[in-house]
């Protein structure tokens, strides 16, 4: 079996499947592994009701655009795995499944990998596996009495599978989207709210992430953005995609019951605390989503554009004063949405920070030969998405290609002093 490749992509989500169109559109052999299946974290690791917080018309895999018959719609789990799946089969990637690569080095003018189907070398690998490699759940977990069933967001599937009486932790995305998922199926939610900032999801005739579109904020580089490199370890703005697109405003979730709380802090015997924030988390986020609002107002207004006028927020729901704690015997269960850390140990490459985030730019890094594709903010905001990933990878096809093309030609050169020579 051939074992020697000149490139070798590294994961097989929707980012490594990229890459390889790009390649094969070169005419560049190439070699995928993937340590699951084609799309195996959007058919493992999301819930049943989980669907996409941008419309489907933002869904612009290379060659590969959404051609459905909904485009301002939010596609569902299955739908996405489906999508992926036909991506995949409408070029017929050179792609090994089940296959985990588990070392990477840089040997002379080649990598060599491990894999769990024996050694393989490159001349050059792009990783396309991610960055969210494993749940983070504090350790704080471990004080609750054991008795309260914790799982990670990633392992959350649907209400039916919980106990009526649910703490969850973390106010991210996922974390609304699954205290929702709870308070609709009528389980008595506990919400530990954080300082992620929510978005608003319609304003002034257009869903949200049209008006960012039309302002240019997705062409927008890491580079030319105000916050820079920081933008990566942002929280992302809350939203959902369900039911057709709408916002997500916790003080309604409030006044139908659901119990909100400030940060967790701790856990004292039965006693869970609570830091005294809720009141600040929940105005930051209204302010947040207000200054995407003002930022619109004045592209509308710049570029004279005739669109509705929208009364100002008004908050439907304050704290009166808020509980600082909570009695375990309260809750049955736990659902942890503290996100993710990355794990590219496996990467025995030096190009990693203190932080173990890989140096590069638009995901080139220092090391001759090895690249990154798919982070979160690599290059724009859409390069973790599908919105934007047909660019990056294109930029690393192109970039690929021409140090395929040094190397052919220094290889000639030296082809060419020894024939001189001789």
């Amino acid at each position: 079996m051939q074992s020697h490749y000149p490139v070798i992509i590294v994961g097989g989500g929707q980012s490594g499947l990229s890459m390889s169109y790009c390649l094969k559109q070169k005419n560049i052999e190439h070699l995928i592994f993937e340590k699951h299946k084609i799309a195996h974290a959007w058919q493992a690791k999301r819930w049943d009701t989980f669907c996409l917080v941008t419309p489907n018309w933002q869904c612009r895999l290379p060659g590969f655009p959404y051609a459905g018959d909904d485009p301002r719609g939010f596609m569902q789990k299955d739908a996405i795995v489906d999508y992926i799946k036909s991506y995949a089969a409408s070029f017929d990637p050179p792609i090994r499944e089940g296959v985990e690569v588990l070392k990477i080095i840089k040997n002379d003018d080649r990598f060599e990998l491990t894999t769990s189907i024996g050694d393989y070398t490159a001349d050059q690998v792009v990783i396309a596996a991610g960055s969210y490699h494993q749940p983070k759940i504090p350790r704080l977990s471990e004080r609750f009495p054991s008795a309260i069933v914790q799982i990670h967001a990633s392992e959350y599937k649907s209400p039916d599978f919980l106990p009526d009486r649910i703490l969850v932790v973390g106010t991210g995305q996922s974390g609304c989207q699954i205290a929702e998922d709870l308070h609709l199926a009528g389980k008595k939610v506990h919400l530990a709210v954080g300082s992620a900032p929510r978005s608003p999801r319609l304003y002034r005739g257009k869903d949200i992430v049209d008006w960012l579109d039309q302002m240019g904020y997705y062409d927008l580089s890491i580079d030319d953005h105000p916050q820079k490199e920081s933008v990566r370890s942002k929280a992302n703005h809350y939203v959902t995609g369900r039911d057709g697109g709408r916002e997500i405003d916790l003080r309604h979730f409030a006044r139908e019951g659901m119990k909100l709380y400030g940060r967790l802090k701790d856990v004292n015997g039965s006693k869970i605390e609570f830091e005294n924030n809720l009141k600040q988390n929940l105005d930051h986020a209204d302010a947040v989503a207000e200054s995407i609002k003002r930022t619109v107002d004045q592209f509308i207004e710049k570029n004279q554009i005739d669109a509705p006028i929208e009364p100002p927020y008004q908050p439907v729901w304050e704290p009166d004063s808020e509980e600082l704690t909570l009695n375990a015997a309260d809750i049955e269960a736990i659902v942890w949405c503290t996100g993710y850390q990355s794990d590219f140990r496996w990467v025995e490459v030096p190009v990693f920070d203190g932080k173990g985030y890989p140096g590069h730019e638009r995901g080139v890094t220092q090391i001759w030969g090895l690249y990154f594709l798919g982070l979160p903010w690599l290059y724009t905001w859409g390069s973790g998405r599908f919105s934007g990933i047909a660019r990056d990878a294109q930029y690393l096809a192109d970039y690929i290609a021409a140090r395929k093309k040094v190397s052919q030609d220094s290889a000639w050169s030296v082809v060419n002093e020894f024939l001189l020579g001789s």
